[in-house]
């Protein structure tokens, strides 16, 4: 049996009478890079959501480890190892990129509101912060004022503080979203390199992204489950092409020509 991470069960989530997720059931193996992909509006950020606890679902089970998180806070989730990278770079601009991190490395320790206290506590955390910024390409901007850096360095930093606090599953919002195409690639080739030993669930819409570092993926559409499997079969899926008709059937077809 496949050794699986994070799971749901018909999870479901109705908004006055309007269904945005819709039975789902998804199986995030442990180790591998699993894609929820489709249409706008197909419902793969409120899925997000709901795996965060950012939303409570109508009905269904969240799973993490064989244990029911389905009723958990947002912080348990995040302290059980389920850390979500948003879409938006969630970092603080004002505060120099080693700052950045250093602050996610405090999560763990339990005196991440403790930042502002003492120096001395905080320099005890630079080399683990330097080894996480070597990690992502950015030790030689550890000075930069955050603002500075250029947006795609900003998301590889967000993905340094993502992994400051020690994720066992990552959840990464459109990790490439808005960027130019030297940008892309570098997040991608970072994706696959921190996903050793680590399990990462992505929303994407790139699928030149998804086809090169994706073990398996997801297609919603109307908030259900439309295909799941290996990028090769699913990319060859009537039911996916129609889905994407006249919006990404040709990315589908040609991502990997």
């Amino acid at each position: 049996m496949a050794d699986v991470v994070l799971e749901t069960n018909d999870l479901t989530k109705e908004f006055k009478g309007f269904t945005a997720v819709n039975q789902v059931n998804l199986r995030v193996q442990r180790g591998h890079i699993h894609a929820l992909i489709g249409p706008n509006g197909a419902g793969k950020t409120t899925c997000f959501n709901l795996l965060t606890k950012f939303l409570t679902p109508t009905s269904g089970r969240i799973l993490f480890n064989g244990q029911d998180i389905t009723h958990q806070k947002p912080a348990q989730i995040a302290r059980r190892g389920v850390i979500r990278s948003f879409q938006i770079s969630a970092v603080f601009p004002h505060l120099s990129v080693l700052e950045n991190v250093r602050i996610g490395l405090q999560r763990p320790m339990g005196n991440a509101f403790h930042f502002w206290r003492s120096e001395k506590i905080l320099h005890r955390l630079n080399d683990r912060a330097m080894e996480l910024l070597a990690e992502v390409g950015l030790e030689e901007y550890a000075a930069y004022q955050t603002v500075d850096l250029p947006y795609g360095r900003k998301r590889a930093l967000e993905i340094a503080t993502t992994l400051a606090m020690e994720p066992e599953v990552m959840l990464l919002d459109e990790p490439t979203q808005g960027m130019g195409h030297e940008d892309v690639d570098r997040v991608t080739q970072l994706i696959k390199k921190v996903s050793k030993g680590r399990t990462i669930l992505m929303v994407e819409h790139n699928m030149n992204v998804v086809a090169s570092i994706c073990d398996r993926i997801s297609v919603l559409q109307q908030g259900a489950v439309l295909a799941e499997g290996a990028y090769d079969d699913v990319s060859k899926n009537p039911q996916v092409m129609e889905a994407y008709m006249g919006t990404s059937a040709g990315e589908l077809q040609g991502a990997h020509a």
